[in-house]
C-alpha cells in the first residue's frame, strides 16, 4: 500500500460549533460514529471503541495528539492486536453558516495487508462516516 493518506473533503449546511461538538462531545458521537465510552478534545487523551466488517470486530486504540479548539482535532488510530499507526485529523474551515470538513488519515500503509486493513475499507468507511452519517447529523434541526 501506498504511504498517500486517504482524504475526504464535504461541506455542511451546519455552523461549525454544531460540527465540532458532533465530533468531540461523546454523548453526541454515540448519536452518528462510534459508541465510545468517554471521549475529551485534549492532548494525550486515550479512547478505544469497537468496529470493524461484518467478518470481524476489532478494537481501536487511539490518543489524542493535536486540539485547535473549533478547528482541528488529531488522534492516533491503532489496532489492538496488530501493527501499524495511523492518524486521524478533522479539520474544519467556517464558511459562512456552513463548514467545510476536512477529514485525513495517514498512515494506513503501516497496516498489515488484510482486507479490513486495505484502502478500500477505509475508503468505503469514511465516505460513509463524513459523507452520509456526520452530514445528517449536523445538518437534521437541532432541539
Amino acid at each position: 500500500m501506498s504511504a498517500q493518506p486517504f482524504v475526504i473533503d464535504r461541506i455542511y449546511n451546519a455552523p461549525v460549533e454544531r460540527v465540532w461538538q458532533a465530533i468531540t462531545d461523546h454523548k453526541k458521537m454515540k448519536e452518528w460514529y462510534f459508541d465510545l465510552p468517554d471521549f475529551k478534545p485534549v492532548v494525550g487523551f486515550e479512547f478505544s471503541f469497537n468496529g470493524g466488517s461484518e467478518e470481524k470486530t476489532y478494537v481501536h486504540l487511539c490518543r489524542v495528539t493535536e486540539v485547535v479548539e473549533g478547528r482541528k482535532l488529531s488522534h492516533t488510530w491503532t489496532y489492538e492486536g496488530y501493527e501499524g499507526e495511523s492518524e486521524v485529523t478533522w479539520e474544519l474551515f467556517p464558511q459562512g453558516d456552513k463548514t467545510k470538513v476536512v477529514l485525513t488519515h495517514t498512515g494506513l500503509e503501516t497496516f498489515p495487508p488484510l482486507k479490513d486493513f486495505a484502502r478500500e475499507s477505509f475508503t468505503a468507511g469514511w465516505t460513509d462516516i463524513v459523507g452520509r452519517l456526520l452530514k445528517e447529523y449536523v445538518e437534521k434541526a437541532q432541539a
